[in-house]
């Protein structure tokens, strides 16, 4: 199986297991990955879902462009696959967990658009990125140019697009693609997990109002506001905030 689902404790590892191809996705990994998403939004002891690579190397080097190439005159076929391709994008967008990109290599077209799927990008220093459709003649989805606009803004976004060019991780660290470089995502692991999992839950789900276009509160965001103080993640971390300890919150 090119791709798998593992965990760690609180930390689901969705591993990208394709090196001999650069961990380019076919159309048997757009369509499993759906799958493992909801594997890992089931189960509540997870924290956290980070997106890697198995093998340290390129995250993802896109679409396989043999199978795109072989399949082009097969109507039915694109379609299948343009739909896996946009569930695929938007489930990860939107799933249950805080998600986390970690990115050592390539991160090129397809494989950019899982990584601005996820909520954090941690790259190091060898990790390049690139959208790659003007120089194959084809459209990048609507729904991962905004994932692109969102964090980059517009003019980045156009320059990255029009010119399909690869950027080094200081450069996207620069821009705002990635939030961190580091060797490993050990330590932003360790926060996350460590953190109110109902706060992360709600926030994450604020977000994406926001993203969506929502500006002004409304009578759902308000209970959500006015209910944490009810809540026994509130009580935890305001104890152990007194007693000077970490707080211990539970799922």
């Amino acid at each position: 199986m090119s791709l798998r689902l593992e965990t760690d404790g609180r930390v689901a590892h969705l591993l990208i297991d394709r090196a001999d191809k650069r961990n380019a996705f076919n159309m048997d990994m757009w369509e499993a990955m759906p799958g493992l998403l909801d594997q890992a939004a089931r189960s509540s002891d997870l924290r956290l879902l980070v997106v890697r690579a198995a093998a340290s190397g390129p995250f993802c080097a896109g679409a396989d462009i043999k199978e795109l190439l072989a399949k082009k005159d097969d109507n039915a076929w694109r379609a299948k696959n343009q739909a896996a391709i946009n569930r695929v994008q938007f489930e990860l967008a939107r799933h249950r967990l805080p998600t986390l990109a970690f990115i050592e290599g390539d991160c090129i077209g397809g494989g950019c658009g899982i990584a601005l799927a996820c909520d954090l990008r941690v790259a190091t220093t060898a990790a390049r990125f690139g959208i790659t459709p003007a120089k194959l003649g084809l459209v990048y989805p609507l729904h991962d140019v905004k994932l692109l606009t969102d964090l980059v803004g517009p003019g980045q976004a156009k320059r990255i697009l029009y010119t399909g060019s690869l950027i080094g991780a200081d450069e996207a660290l620069r821009i705002g693609l990635v939030e961190q470089l580091a060797e490993d995502s050990a330590e932003l692991v360790e926060a996350m997990v460590a953190a109110s999992p109902h706060s992360i839950r709600e926030t994450k789900r604020f977000v994406r109002r926001v993203l969506d276009g929502q500006a002004e509160d409304d009578e759902e965001t308000l209970r959500v506001f006015a209910e944490a103080f009810t809540g026994a993640d509130f009580l935890e971390g305001t104890t152990a905030f007194l007693e000077k300890r970490k707080p211990r919150f539970g799922k």
